[in-house]
């Protein structure tokens, strides 16, 4: 599942491309076509991301709300667009404010695609911890309810209502990066820790944004055995189960937490 860096990702993208001009929006599939009716035609006046949530905003006071889910994948092309191909959800055209540029894009395999109304947006959002991504993001907030709980912390990470926009990729580096056990229960973390991964986790998913993939460790320690996936940088402990740990050489383990595959080293993070 994509996570809250590409998103923010797609926001800008589409925020350039789109905003302050009229957008068409079409649904060749036709599972939403009534939404896509409601918003064709509309200035688009902007784009934004919300953890895992990405929302078009028109001038109309009427929001496109779209989670990618598992599937989901948004497919961008430049100039005048061909036929669609497979099962496009959404269709948008647009040459946004300069109106020199055509620009498309098209949505396929998304969990949600629908229009929202702004009492609806302010209650989706209302539903979110802090995003590292959002300027105004409140690190306190997730805090709180970090240091009431006795989930794991590896559980809490992963909670959009504790933390929006971090994924399984980001919960174990993170921990990993700081030697913290992800079976810990939230109320034994200090704020001087959580401090820290809240700084370490705002800068990671700021060059997740501006290189478009994970880059989690650090320069000195990027070398030796290959990422678990050929276009994909190296990871520490996630995707290495059975592989030494790059830091420590003992072996990197896994379990499943809370219905996700949790990595990490028993080692760097005892406990």
């Amino acid at each position: 599942m994509p996570e809250g860096h590409t998103l923010h990702r797609l926001a800008k993208l589409h925020h350039q491309r789109f905003a302050g001009g009229a957008v068409r929006v079409s649904s060749p599939q036709g599972r939403f076509a009534e939404g896509a009716a409601l918003v064709d035609g509309r200035v688009l006046v902007r784009a934004e991301a919300w953890g895992k949530h990405l929302l078009h905003h028109y001038d109309s006071g009427l929001a496109v709300h779209v989670h990618l889910g598992l599937y989901g994948t948004f497919v961008e092309s430049a100039g005048p667009l061909g036929d669609p191909v497979g099962q496009v959800r959404m269709r948008m055209a647009g040459a946004g404010r300069a109106g020199e540029q055509l620009y498309g894009t098209d949505l396929r395999g998304p969990t949600a695609c629908e229009v929202l109304h702004e009492p609806e947006v302010a209650a989706l959002t209302a539903r979110l911890g802090p995003d590292p991504l959002r300027r105004n993001a409140d690190p306190s907030l997730a805090w709180e309810r970090i240091r009431r709980s006795a989930r794991p912390l590896g559980a809490l990470l992963m909670d959009q209502k504790v933390l929006a926009g971090v994924g399984n990729v980001y919960r174990a580096e993170l921990l990993f990066r700081h030697g913290i056990s992800p079976h810990r229960p939230g109320r034994e973390l200090s704020w001087a820790e959580w401090d820290e991964l809240w700084t370490d986790l705002v800068e990671l998913m700021r060059v997740g944004v501006r290189r478009g993939k994970m880059h989690v460790v650090r320069p000195e320690h990027d070398h030796g055995a290959p990422s678990y996936a050929a276009d994909r940088p190296r990871t520490y402990v996630y995707r290495r189960v059975g592989e030494p740990c790059r830091m420590c050489g003992a072996t990197v383990v896994h379990a499943v937490m809370e219905g996700r595959n949790l990595f990490w080293c028993p080692a760097c993070q005892p406990g």
